[in-house]
């Protein structure tokens, strides 16, 4: 199953964006999916993982501000960004395994956001 991230782009500190991945084949056995990002020079960090219970985990980092959800009849997991800080900005991107503390085996391209202060 590949996997195609989309909806970074440009916004200002205090918005929102939603970042949508679409695979290309069912991901109904797919036991977990998640989003990381990465901002050049630092490791890429895990964002928001969902498994296909419906279990999510996320960052401290945007407790809160951020939700992931998961369609699998449309094989698509979303990621609703809020109150985005430019912290925030990294290029984001769309993963699937078998943790939900690491859904790593899969890799997406990626989508950039940029958050402006």
């Amino acid at each position: 199953v590949q996997l195609q991230a989309s909806g970074g782009g440009l916004v200002q500190a205090g918005g929102s964006l939603r970042l949508s991945c679409a695979a290309s084949g069912s991901i109904f056995s797919i036991y977990a999916m998640g989003w990381y990002r990465q901002v050049p020079g630092k490791q890429r960090e895990l964002v928001a993982a969902i498994t296909k219970f419906g279990a999510t985990a996320y960052a401290d980092s945007v407790k809160g501000r951020f939700t992931i959800s998961r369609d699998n009849a449309n094989r698509r997991v979303y990621l609703q960004m809020n109150t985005l800080k430019p912290e925030d900005t990294a290029v984001y991107y769309c993963t699937y395994g078998s943790t939900l503390s690491s859904p790593r085996d899969y890799w997406g391209q990626g989508t950039l956001v940029t958050v402006s202060s």
